[in-house]
């Protein structure tokens, strides 16, 4: 399947992408909750389509961009849209890098003391040696990897949306209908988005596969759905508890805790706790294709050693920012704030500079 070219070209990016925006997406249902969920039930709904699109956009105008300009790491990529002003991007990304990865840290340790009520330094540790290790084998083994706990993903959160509709239909259907008059799921869907796909450089390393506008542009257009469905499927799930889930740290382990089937509830955590180690990779690997970058100009090649070592770096900074701040504070400020960066550094240029480039590309062509 993997060697497919059906796959590598239309579906990898989207796996790719729903990989590195998940754990600090939507994979604990808090950041559903933060952005969506506290517009009402049917806001929230309207918000995370809006954000959808907005993906599926400005995935498109990516790709093809870094398609015709040749960019397959971050750093060339942004160079290619902001010039000599790219340094701008490359300070929001470390700051954006460093704090999804400590609410990674944060909801890895809380995941595994609630699994086997040991201590939260354990699924941390776990985390960071399962990222290290990816990290040091590189582009290759991380795709797949990537690919193959995406698609256990989406049978997981196939499942639990299906026994949640079963078990409390009455629940959610009389939730989902729900609109508040004070909603603000525009704005909610808005900066959604923006924080989520200002990290999207981070798997550009993909765009190698795509050879033509058509590849690139349905490529885009398909990422951004592949990437928000499981969230739909978490969210409507996560209406069952509404709206006492809203005061949840990990509202996902909520809803399990209702459903009480043990075998399922283990099975969950462990892919739960999968996509924390898919995002923190697949934002860290990004980090280090740029400096490979760097390497490259010279004509050397980036040691693995080198990759591993930056991997755990970043990890133990984020772990012990995780522990001073919290999970919910982390996303509650911390996101809001980085949002503001990452439209004016990524989304913005993108959606100008990037689609009159491509526009200047396809005259100059035909």
């Amino acid at each position: 399947m993997f060697r497919s070219k059906f796959f590598s070209t239309y579906l990898l990016p989207g796996f790719v992408f729903q990989s590195i925006t998940i754990g600090g997406g939507y994979g604990t249902g808090r950041e559903l909750v933060e952005f969506f969920m506290t517009q009402g039930p049917l806001g929230g709904l309207l918000g995370m389509i809006l954000s959808m699109l907005i993906w599926s956009l400005v995935l498109a105008v990516s790709f093809e961009l870094s398609r015709l300009t040749r960019s397959y790491d971050y750093r060339s990529f942004i160079r290619s849209i902001l010039g000599k002003g790219w340094p701008a991007y490359e300070v929001v990304y470390g700051i954006g890098m460093i704090l999804v990865v400590s609410v990674l840290g944060s909801a890895s340790g809380e995941l595994v003391n609630a699994m086997f009520n040991i201590p939260p330094i354990a699924g941390i540790v776990a985390m960071m040696l399962m990222v290290g290790l990816l990290a040091f084998y590189g582009t290759y083994l991380i795709e797949r990897a990537l690919s193959i706990w995406s698609i256990g993903l989406y049978a997981a959160f196939f499942i639990l949306i299906v026994t949640c509709l079963v078990e409390f239909w009455n629940d959610i259907g009389q939730t989902v209908g729900i609109y508040t008059e004070d909603s603000k799921w525009i704005m909610g869907g808005i900066t959604y988005s923006a924080y989520n796909i200002g990290i999207m450089p981070a798997m550009i390393f993909v765009v190698r596969h795509l050879h033509s506008r058509k590849e690139a542009l349905v490529s885009g257009l398909f990422g951004g759905a592949i990437a928000m469905i499981p969230g739909f499927f978490i969210y409507i799930a996560m209406l069952s508890g509404y709206p006492e889930i809203l005061k949840e740290s990990v509202p996902v382990d909520y809803i399990l805790g209702q459903l009480n089937i043990s075998w399922f509830m283990l099975v969950f955590r462990i892919i739960l706790f999968g996509t924390f180690i898919e995002t923190g990779v697949g934002l860290i690997h990004g980090f280090n294709e740029r400096i490979a970058g760097v390497y490259e100009e010279k004509g050397r090649e980036m040691p693995r050693s080198l990759r591993a070592g930056i991997a755990l770096g970043i990890l133990i900074l984020s772990v012990f920012i995780a522990d001073a701040v919290g999970i919910v504070d982390l996303i509650a400020k911390g996101y809001a704030a980085l949002t503001w960066g990452y439209i004016i550094a990524f989304v913005i240029p993108v959606l100008t500079i990037g689609f009159y480039r491509i526009s200047k590309f396809r005259e100059t062509s035909g």
